[in-house]
C-alpha cells in the first residue's frame, strides 16, 4: 500500500511566513542604524534678476603720441628708454642741428636786409612828402616813394615770419615730451636719420586710462554716457572689480563686426596698455534658482547637493550650477526645485537615507 507524502497547503504557508520573518530579523541585525548628521539648512529660492552681459575690451591710454620732428639729420643723443617716466617738455632725444641752424641764420640775415631797405624807403618817402609840399616833386614821384615804402614794410613782415618758422624748426632739433606720461618705445637708434614725419618715440599718458569695450549693436542701447559699469582685468585678479564710468560712446559702428566702441574710465589704477578685460552690463530680467555656495559639493567632476527630505533623511542629487551672484549665492540650473531644503554645511555628500538633524 502506498503512503501519500503531500504536505498540506496551510503548512507550507506557515513555513514560508516563518522563513520570511527569520530573514527580516537577520537583515535588521546585519544592517546597523545610520548615525544622524547635524547640519544647517537653507531653502532653494527663486529670484528675479537681470541677466548680466559680458563684453570684452582692452586697456588703452588716455593720450598717446608718436613723436616726430620737422628737422632732418642724424640722431645724436637719446636720453630715455622704454618705460621711462617723463614730464611735459622733458627732453627725449636730439637731432644734429646744423641744417636747421643754417636755415635760421639765413632767415635772420634776410630780415636784417629787409629792415635796412625799409629804413631807406621810409626816409625817401618823407623827403618826397616835403618836396611835394613845396611843389618840387610831382604826384607820380610821391606815389612811387610811397609804394617803395609799403613794399619794404611787407618785405620786413615776410622776413620776420621766416625767422619765426626757422626758429621753431631749429627748436625741434631737441625732441621733447608733449605731455607727462611714460615712454612706450624709442623707434630710432643713435646715428639713424631723422626726417620730417618719421616717428622717433612713442609716448603715452599714465593718467586717464580707459578700457575700450566692444559692444554688439543689439546691446548698445543698454549703455549710456555716465553709467557705472564693473570692470575686471583678466591678468590682474588682485585688483578685483573696478568700478568705471562710461566716458564716451563712439557713435559709428564697425561695418565689419557691427559693434560699437565704448570707452570706460579706469580711475585709481595704472596698467600696461593692451591688457584684456571685461565688463558687465545689465541684461533682461530672468527668474533663477539660487542656493548658498556652501550647499554645492564637487566630486570627480560632478556637482552634488544634499537635500533634506520631508522625513528628515538625506537625498543626494546631482545638480548643474551657473554663475555666482554678488552676494555669494550660486545659481542652480537643474537638479533642484524652489522650496527644496538643502544642507549648507554638510561635510560632503551624505549617503541617502542618513537622518539629518537641523542645528538650532
Amino acid at each position: 500500500m502506498k503512503v501519500s507524502r503531500r504536505i498540506p497547503a496551510a503548512a507550507l504557508a506557515v513555513l514560508a511566513l516563518s522563513a520570511a520573518a527569520c530573514g527580516r530579523h537577520q537583515a535588521e541585525l546585519a544592517a546597523p542604524a545610520r548615525t544622524a548628521v547635524t547640519v544647517r539648512t537653507a531653502v532653494v529660492e527663486r529670484i528675479t534678476e537681470s541677466q548680466p552681459i559680458d563684453v570684452r575690451g582692452t586697456v588703452q591710454p588716455g593720450r598717446q603720441a608718436f613723436v616726430s620732428s620737422r628737422v632732418m639729420g642724424p640722431v645724436t643723443a637719446i636720453w630715455v628708454e622704454a618705460g621711462s617716466r617723463v614730464s611735459q617738455g622733458q627732453k627725449l632725444l636730439q637731432i644734429q642741428p646744423a641744417a636747421s641752424d643754417g636755415q635760421l641764420a639765413q632767415a635772420t640775415g634776410a630780415l636784417a636786409q629787409a629792415q635796412a631797405a625799409l629804413s631807406l624807403a621810409e626816409r625817401n618817402y618823407r623827403r618826397y612828402q616835403s618836396l611835394h609840399a613845396d611843389t618840387a616833386a610831382s604826384d607820380l614821384e610821391l606815389d612811387m616813394a610811397r609804394m617803395d615804402f609799403e613794399r619794404t614794410q611787407g618785405a620786413v613782415a615776410q622776413a620776420e615770419g621766416a625767422v619765426q618758422a626757422a626758429a621753431s624748426v631749429a627748436d625741434e632739433s631737441v625732441v621733447r615730451a608733449p605731455f607727462a606720461g611714460r615712454v612706450v618705445n624709442t623707434l630710432v637708434e643713435l646715428g639713424d636719420l631723422a626726417a620730417p614725419g618719421r616717428p622717433l618715440a612713442q609716448v603715452e599718458s599714465t593718467a586717464g586710462q580707459q578700457m575700450y569695450l566692444v559692444v554688439r549693436e543689439a546691446d548698445i542701447s543698454r549703455i549710456t554716457t555716465g553709467q557705472t559699469v564693473k570692470v575686471t582685468v583678466d591678468s590682474r585678479a588682485d585688483l578685483g572689480t573696478v568700478e568705471g564710468t562710461v566716458e564716451e560712446i563712439v557713435p559709428a559702428a564697425d561695418p565689419a563686426t557691427h559693434s560699437f566702441t565704448v570707452k570706460v574710465g579706469l580711475p585709481g589704477v595704472l596698467l600696461p596698455t593692451g591688457l584684456s578685460g571685461r565688463a558687465q552690463i545689465a541684461g533682461d530680467e530672468k527668474e533663477r534658482l539660487v542656493v548658498p555656495a556652501s550647499a554645492i559639493h564637487r566630486r570627480g567632476g560632478l556637482e552634488l547637493a544634499v537635500v533634506r527630505a520631508e522625513d528628515g533623511s538625506a537625498r543626494t542629487r546631482a545638480v548643474t550650477t551657473g554663475r555666482t551672484l554678488s552676494d555669494g549665492r550660486i545659481e542652480v540650473l537643474s537638479g533642484l526645485d524652489a522650496g527644496d531644503v538643502v544642507a549648507i554645511d554638510a561635510p560632503g555628500p551624505v549617503a541617502d537615507g542618513t537622518p539629518l538633524e537641523v542645528a538650532r
